[in-house]
């Protein structure tokens, strides 16, 4: 037997200790899998706590997040010139094992301007006054974007065009170009 912790139902985020039944052999790479979800307290106190929780795959882990602290331009009064409260961001996507390579290009492309040339995405905000909750809502648009880059998008089925669609179509640049006949040159008999 081997001891971890648990959240009963009803508890919010209290732990308790369980015993957990030692598994074999070919059960153990399931139950590290199921161990982030099912035991987060045991998971935090093994592999340290999550930087960025994605969603219920993707973690992203303190190495690949620099935030950096500058002050805020615009308004603020006296408190721009004291507080370092704007953040940056940058995110090392591009050396990141966490997110697959078709998510690292859908990445880039929603990214834009964002992406630099050594592969990270910076992002800022100085929209509060407060760094704390420019952090909160920085590290919410990096999970967003990464959201958005795990949708693959679908691919488009090519049509035939049916035949009555072409025939109108035929139909209609005829009868447009009698009416651009009409407005030749008139001659003068």
């Amino acid at each position: 037997m081997r001891l971890g912790f648990t959240h009963s139902p009803g508890e919010c985020r209290a732990a308790k200790l369980v015993h957990i039944p030692l598994p074999d052999a070919l059960s153990l790479m399931a139950l590290i899998r199921g161990v982030q979800n099912r035991f987060p307290l045991l998971h935090d106190m093994l592999y340290g706590p999550p930087m960025l929780r994605i969603n219920d795959d993707i973690t992203l882990q303190d190495w690949e997040l620099t935030e950096s602290f500058m002050r805020a331009s615009g308004p603020g009064g006296q408190n721009v010139n004291k507080v370092s409260s704007a953040v940056e961001l940058r995110f090392e996507a591009e050396r990141s094992p966490h997110l697959p390579g078709p998510v690292k290009t859908r990445l880039r492309r929603i990214a834009g301007r964002r992406w630099t040339n050594d592969g990270a995405l910076i992002l800022q905000c100085d929209e509060t006054r407060s760094q704390a909750r420019n952090r909160e809502i920085i590290r919410e648009r990096l999970a967003e974007l990464i959201r958005r880059a795990l949708i693959k998008p679908k691919r488009r089925i090519a049509t035939k065009p049916t035949r009555g669609s072409v025939e109108r179509r035929l139909k209609a640049k005829k009868t447009r170009a009698e009416v651009k006949s009409m407005r030749g040159r008139v001659d003068g008999d």
